[in-house]
Parts: C-alpha cells; sequence; structure tokens
C-alpha cells in the first residue's frame, strides 16, 4: 500500500499540529517550524506503510487524519519496543574495547531517548551513529533508523557472545592495533576469521592461522569464482548456525548479507599480500 494525499489534506493536519505546539498561545509559527511539523506528518504517514509491508490489514479507504492517527501509534509503539530491546541487550552488552561502539550504543542511545519528540519532530534521529553495522540502514530516519540499529548491534552481539572476548580482542589487535579507535565494526573483523575457518576447514578451537593457511585461503579466492564461494559459505553459515545458535534465522541473514563484502577484504588483503594481517599471527 502507497499512501498518498494532497496538500489540502495535509495542511490541515500541520495547522492542528501547529496548535498543540504553541499550545493555542499563537495563531502562527514560523517557516522553518511548519516545515518540521509537515515533515513529521508525512513521516507517520509513511510508517503506515510500514504497518501494510509487515502484512497488517488497514482496511479501506484511509483519510489523511486517520492515516496520520494509525501512523503515529506505530510510531510511539516502535519507540516503546526500541527501548525495551536496547535495555535488554545493554544487560550483557560489550564494545569489546572499541569506543566507537560503546559511546553510540553506551552513552549516545539514551541521549536519544532521552530527547526523541514523538509528536513534533519523529523524523529526527537526533544522534550520528558513528559505528557502522553490517545492514545499510542509511534510508530510514527517527526512530525507524535508531530501532534497526538497535536490532543490528543485538544480532553482533549474539554472534560475538559464542566467542571467549579475549580470543575477539587478540582478533581486533591483529587486524588493527588501534583497534579500539577505529571506526569499523568489530563483527566483521570475527565473521572473516570464521571464513578462514570453513575454508581452510581448521577446527575453531583451533585459534592460531599459519602461513600456509593464509596461502591456501589466497589460492581459494582466487580459482573460485565469486557466485560459487559466496554459495559455499551460506551454506556453511546456515550450518554454523544451525549447530551453534539454535538456528536463528535472523542472525543468519544478517551474517549472509555480510559474506560478499568479507570475501571482497579477504580478496584485497590477499592481492597485497597482508592476508597474515586478517589471519596470523
Amino acid at each position: 500500500m502507497v499512501v498518498n494525499f494532497e496538500m489540502e489534506e495535509l495542511v490541515p493536519l500541520v495547522g492542528k499540529l501547529g496548535e498543540k505546539y504553541t499550545s493555542l498561545e499563537s495563531t502562527s509559527i514560523t517557516y522553518e517550524k511548519a516545515e518540521q511539523l509537515m515533515e513529521a506528518v508525512l513521516y507517520c504517514i509513511h510508517e503506515t506503510e510500514f504497518l501494510s509491508c509487515a502484512s497488517m490489514t488497514v482496511k479501506g479507504e484511509l483519510s489523511a487524519q486517520r492515516a496520520y492517527e494509525i501512523g503515529f501509534a506505530y510510531v510511539e509503539e516502535k519507540t516503546r519496543k526500541a527501548l525495551c530491546l536496547y535495555n535488554s541487550i545493554l544487560l550483557e552488552f560489550s564494545s569489546y574495547g572499541n569506543v566507537s561502539l560503546h559511546d553510540n550504543f553506551v552513552k549516545d542511545l539514551p541521549e536519544f531517548f532521552k530527547w526523541y519528540d514523538v509528536q513534533f519532530a519523529p523524523q529526527n534521529s537526533i544522534i550520528i551513529l558513528d559505528y557502522p553495522v553490517l545492514k545499510d540502514i542509511s534510508q530510514y530516519k527517527g526512530i525507524h533508523k535508531i530501532y534497526q540499529f538497535i536490532k543490528c548491534i543485538g544480532l553482533e552481539q549474539r554472534f560475538l557472545k559464542k566467542f571467549p572476548e579475549d580470543y575477539i580482542k587478540k582478533s581486533l589487535y591483529k587486524y588493527n592495533r588501534f583497534y579500539k579507535d577505529m571506526t569499523e565494526n568489530i563483527c566483521e573483523v570475527m565473521f572473516i576469521t570464521i571464513i578462514g575457518h570453513i575454508l581452510t576447514k581448521k577446527p575453531f578451537w583451533k585459534q592460531q592461522f599459519e602461513e600456509k593457511d593464509c596461502l591456501k585461503i589466497h589460492q581459494i579466492c582466487m580459482e573460485t569464482s565469486q557466485e560459487n564461494l559466496n554459495k559455499k559459505l551460506e551454506q556453511e553459515i546456515g550450518v554454523l548456525i544451525e549447530q551453534y545458535y539454535q538456528n536463528d534465522r535472523k542472525l543468519f541473514e544478517y551474517l549472509a548479507g555480510s559474506i560478499r563484502g568479507s570475501l571482497a577484504l579477504i580478496k584485497n588483503a590477499g592481492d597485497n599480500g597482508n592476508l597474515r594481517q586478517l589471519f596470523s599471527e
């Protein structure tokens, strides 16, 4: 369902929102504020489309007013769900020493929930998400973007919890001696390590990669087509998720979506003779 309304249907909604904003003390607002309130109305109406995409039935022809009301209620509910999910992840959260991840999740997100204006500026994300997750969330705004970010962090934390913290930090240090200050995804670094284990058939408990392992990884990447390699890794990751993560399909989809990017990093390192940086001491 795509909700489209003419301006004459939207302007009265902005007017009502403007009255609430000024608490009926003034009959006028600035042009900039009117633009912000129009964006707020459109944001909530757009959220009604997400309800339809999620297979929630929205029956009949919706008026702009009704579409806004449904979307606004959805934004409020999503904000509550996002905060609840955030608090549950925070209980066992670890940044593994990475400052960017720690600051975004531990410091910035509470500020978002403190200042997020559901009624007058739901389209504003407020904080800058410097830490890159393994999913493109650039098209989202407001609570939709924040919720997507929190869900991604939750999946990454679930993936990382299966590994000893020292092993993760050791792998991060091998990847970048200054990993604490890097603005790269730490889950991807560990995922690349897992790919190395899969390609070399090295048991996961054998944490150290040798020179021959790096040569084998490079050879496989050179001799196997991107499509076949991607398909093989998808199958192996599926087995891994089934055995160690109770067949969590959301985690599988999240990790599988980053296979191509991880392989590109591995191939680039191999072409430049830097595979030892990724896989060996």
